[in-house]
């Protein structure tokens, strides 16, 4: 492994480290909040229950439900921040360890000599990265749809305390009825697509070219870009690891081509063939100096040539500036 690369590792692990610091510190803040938020809902419920009991006026009620619907409300929010944070914690602390042992191992005497360990080793390791990496996305993906998106049912149900409403004042109580529906089925879908994004669990079901099309698809609405996919060649499921490494490329190569390259259309091509499997990902956007690419910050795109070259394949950049750019990568079927 190449010193720049050591240097990229050690820098990331930093980075990673003082985001988990962070994410720590804004958990333990936001365990304090709930805290205090359920102690009211409680007392503002138990207050409801005993204002309905003694014949309350209408003006009074209203007061009441509205206070309650603000405290619920704040209440789930901070129930997903928190989950949320305890998702990110835990997503941290593996990334920190994994990178943590990658960079003990750069640091052995005669990690850098070319000589230091076949190139078999160095497929597994990097096998093993992937698999570590992508277990991770893996389970929280898994968490958000039986936790944030279950709880989202829950969020619809709170409908039925503003349906309470429709004997004080019906025109509030359907407009609250449909803001809240709206609300949920509008953060029910952005968690759909945050599950995709994070793991598509088609990935493993049904295989590469599948997920890459639907993903592909799914990029062209959320983001406005004219995107194609082909496939030529013999479509089949490969190794598990190679369809996680190829998918994250085209996935980190999508996402450079939206951000950066201000381009209108993209193109994803894939060649399936019997010894060598081919990507390329096209776009008509401003360009750059290939040059630049090494001494950039961009981690994703540095990670994918390694990965590449560790396995043996190829990693090619095409590109002038003011003239679009083609980068593609090259890996061995049978590995």
């Amino acid at each position: 492994m190449s010193d720049t690369v050591a240097m990229d590792y050690q820098s990331e692990l930093k980075e990673t480290q003082r985001a988990l610091r962070e994410v720590i510190l804004m958990t333990e803040q936001s365990q304090g909040e709930l805290s205090k938020i359920t102690k009211r809902n409680a007392a503002i419920s138990a207050h409801l229950q005993q204002v309905q009991k003694q014949g309350t006026p209408v003006e009074e009620l209203k007061m009441g439900y509205d206070s309650a619907l603000d405290v619920q409300q704040r209440l789930f929010v901070m129930r997903g921040q928190l989950e949320k944070l305890q998702n990110d914690k835990t997503h941290l602390e593996k990334y920190a360890a994994v990178l943590e042992k990658i960079v003990s191992r750069t640091n052995e005497p005669g990690a850098s000599s070319t000589s230091s360990g076949s190139a078999k080793s160095q497929m597994a390791g990097i096998e093993m990265i992937v698999n570590a990496q992508e277990a991770e996305r893996q389970r929280l993906s898994r968490q958000m749809h039986d936790g944030p998106a279950q709880a989202l049912s829950n969020f619809i149900l709170q409908t039925e305390i503003a349906m309470r409403l429709l004997d004080i004042d019906l025109e509030q109580a359907k407009e609250e009825l449909g803001n809240l529906k709206t609300s949920a089925m509008g953060t029910f879908q952005k968690v759909r697509n945050f599950i995709f994004e994070l793991r598509p669990m088609m990935l493993d079901d049904l295989g590469l070219t599948p997920t890459l099309r639907k993903y592909t698809d799914a990029f062209k609405e959320q983001t406005g870009l004219d995107v194609s996919f082909t496939v030529t060649g013999t479509e089949r499921r490969l190794k598990p690891y190679l369809e996680v490494m190829i998918f994250r490329g085209v996935q980190e190569l999508l996402g450079n081509a939206s951000r950066h390259s201000q381009a209108t259309m993209v193109k994803v091509q894939i060649d399936v063939g019997t010894e060598l499997i081919r990507v390329s990902v096209d776009d008509n956007g401003k360009g750059f100096d290939p040059e630049t690419l090494m001494e950039s910050t961009n981690l994703g795109l540095k990670l994918i040539r390694e990965r590449v070259e560790m396995l043996g394949g190829s990693f090619e950049v095409d590109s002038v500036a003011g003239s679009g750019a083609r980068i593609s990568f090259t890996v061995q079927a049978k590995i």
